[in-house]
């Protein structure tokens, strides 16, 4: 199954799977985001971040492998009067055409093997002094039932990042919390919490 067929399949359903609520990590870190950025989201789905940083006079692209995601984000960005580019893609065949102020991302389901080629393109594609900011489930979220894959390929490990972005700026933890996005997270979860600085 593709990524966009995964997607559509859960995307397909009424509502907002993940709600309407941007994730609380990337919410906490907008003082770090110069005024008027511009901002990549990276498998942003139906849109929650975006909307919230275009609210807040960010300059937002977003990408996502599944059309119904964009299409439900496009709806939200209308009715808000908001200005969002949007770029439908499987993050393995984004092509980098474009720099960026900040790059944001919730729970992306990249297998272990496809990491290195997004992590690079995500550096080759931050402005000088520029930040990525995510939230990813842990190797240890399979000991939870607040959401994620069931396939630890999918999972992430501190050392993931801190091997790639060494050379940079980073804060990288992993610690527990409690989710309350939508439908789609709910509860005590292992999380890692990544703030990278080129």
């Amino acid at each position: 199954m593709s990524q966009q067929e995964f997607w559509n399949s859960k995307f397909s359903r009424d509502g907002y799977l993940y709600g309407l609520k941007p994730n609380t990590f990337i919410a906490s870190k907008i003082k770090l985001f110069p005024r008027g950025s511009k901002v990549l989201c990276l498998g942003e789905g139906e849109g929650r971040n975006a909307i919230f940083l275009a609210k807040r006079g960010m300059e937002v692209t977003a990408i996502d492998a599944s059309d119904i995601g964009i299409s439900k984000l496009h709806f939200r960005a209308l009715e808000e009067n908001l200005k969002i580019e949007t770029i439908c893609a499987d993050l393995n065949e984004w092509e980098v055409k474009e720099k960026y102020d900040v790059i944001v991302a919730s729970y992306l389901h990249m297998y272990k093997n496809e990491r290195e080629d997004l992590f690079e393109k995500i550096e080759e594609s931050l402005n000088p002094d520029g930040y990525f900011i995510g939230e990813f489930f842990s190797t240890k979220q399979l000991n939870y039932t607040s959401g994620g894959p069931k396939d630890e390929d999918l999972l992430y490990t501190v050392d993931d990042f801190k091997k790639h972005f060494a050379l940079c700026d980073n804060e990288i933890k992993e610690q527990v919390t409690i989710l309350d996005e939508g439908k789609g997270h709910q509860g005590e979860a292992c999380v890692i919490r990544v703030l990278i600085q080129k």
